[in-house]
Order: C-alpha cells, then sequence, then structure tokens
C-alpha cells in the first residue's frame, strides 16, 4: 500500500462528494436529528433523567455515535459496492497506477472520514441547543474517525462476500440495526440481560457511545479503555478487508 496514491483516490471522493452532497444530508444529518427530536423530546417527557442527567442530554451524544456509524458503514457498503460493480469506478482507477491495496485503503480512509465529517455536525448541532456540558466534546473527533476505520473495515469485508448488492439487507438487520439499538445510545447497557451486555461491550459503537457521552460530560479519565479497545480492534481488523477485496477484485 502506498499512501500518497490512496490519498489521491481519498481525493478523488471528497471532490465527488462535495458535488453530490446535498443527497446524503437526508440520511446522515436530517435523520439523526430526527432520533434525537423523537427519542430526547418525545419520550423524554416520560423519563425525567438517566444517570443523573435529563433524558435528551443522555441520548444527544449517543446520536452522534450512531450518526457517525452509519456514514461510515454506508459509504462502506453500498457506496463501496456501487463503484465497484455498477459504476465500474474501481476497474477505471485500477487502470492507472493505483493497485488494489492503494483502493482499498483510500475506501477505509474515506469512510473513516465521512464518519468523522457527520459526526462532527451532530456534535454543531447538539452544541447549538445547550445539550453538551463541557468543550471536551470536540476531542471525540478524533475517536470518530478511528471508530470509523472499525466500521469501513466491516463493512469492506461484507463487501467483499457478498453475492449481490440486496444482501446487505443482512448487514444491517443482523448487525448494524442491533449495535444502533443495544449499544447504550437510548438507555444504559447495564440495564439489559448480562448476556446482552456482554455482547454489546464488544461492538465499536459501544465504546464509541461511552466516550461521546463521558467527554459531554467533560469526563476524560473514564474512557481511556474504550478508545484503546477501538485502537487495537482497528488494527486487528485491517487486514481482512485487503485479503478478502483483493480476491473479489481478482474474480
Amino acid at each position: 500500500m502506498r499512501i500518497k496514491r490512496a490519498y489521491r483516490v481519498w481525493q478523488r471522493h471528497l471532490k465527488v462528494y462535495t458535488k453530490l452532497y446535498k443527497s446524503s444530508i437526508a440520511l446522515n444529518f436530517v435523520e439523526p436529528v430526527l432520533y434525537l427530536a423523537a427519542m430526547g423530546l418525545g419520550l423524554g417527557v416520560y423519563v425525567k433523567e438517566i444517570q443523573g442527567m435529563p433524558y435528551i442530554n443522555f441520548v444527544a451524544p449517543g446520536i452522534i455515535a450512531s450518526s457517525s456509524m452509519f456514514a461510515a458503514t454506508y459509504e462502506c457498503s453500498y457506496g463501496t459496492y456501487v463503484r465497484m460493480v455498477y459504476q465500474k469506478t474501481f476497474d477505471a482507477i485500477l487502470a492507472t497506477p493505483v493497485n488494489a491495496d492503494d483502493l482499498i485503503a483510500a475506501e477505509m480512509m474515506w469512510g473513516a472520514t465521512k464518519s468523522m465529517i457527520y459526526g462532527a455536525i451532530i456534535i454543531v448541532v447538539i452544541s447549538a441547543f445547550g445539550l453538551v456540558d463541557s468543550g471536551l466534546i470536540v476531542f471525540a473527533i478524533p475517536v470518530l474517525f478511528i471508530s470509523g476505520i472499525i466500521l469501513a473495515e466491516i463493512s469492506l469485508t461484507f463487501v467483499a462476500l457478498v453475492p449481490g448488492i440486496d444482501s446487505f439487507n443482512y448487514f444491517y438487520t443482523i448487525l448494524i440495526t442491533p449495535m444502533f439499538l443495544f449499544s447504550g445510545i437510548f438507555f444504559p447497557v447495564d440495564q439489559f440481560h448480562p448476556i446482552v451486555a456482554k455482547i454489546a461491550y464488544f461492538t465499536p459503537l459501544y465504546h464509541l457511545v461511552n466516550v461521546c457521552r463521558s467527554f459531554a460530560a467533560g469526563n476524560i479519565a473514564s474512557v481511556k479503555w474504550d478508545i484503546l479497545w477501538l485502537a487495537v480492534v482497528a488494527i486487528v481488523f485491517a487486514p481482512y478487508p485487503f485479503r478478502l477485496m483483493r480476491k473479489r477484485l481478482v474474480r
């Protein structure tokens, strides 16, 4: 893998995005805000406080994490598949000096970048509404990139294995939606059955929610293990999308 060439592909994705960003705003920005309004303001009427804070303040940092997750997974699942199969963008890129590893690295970098962008947008929104108690929330932004790398790795691994685009229904129904519902965004994980809580611990979204919520509250010390977990998993998972996507591209 050559970083310079991967960066050039990343630049290509960024340039395309600046021309088409309006089409993804509804999914990656408006939808999380609607979740925040519906759960925080709607359910918040009945659930007054959780862990000593108003319910909407509890939910808001979790929406940062979920927006970040969906941005990375949509980009590196449907986005990557369409570029690879329907638009033939990968064929055009690979006809240049860029090799498969450069291309795969660029896909991961771009997915993580979108994860960071949309998480940062939600940070600005909830801060404007006074739902953040500490300016330390800005330190969650680089963590969004790390978790975005993990989610991009998972998504690209699935892209390498699926027989067709319809198979992404399994990816979202079996993996992404349960992560969204059971990673502590809307209620504490320790309220679940112990087995569910243990499974949640092994998901990147659970740790990202902890990081966002702790930084929003001004608490840094409690998240060092969550950040370490994310960093280690990003490194451990890194070889798999490269190996599997190489085989897929050759096939």
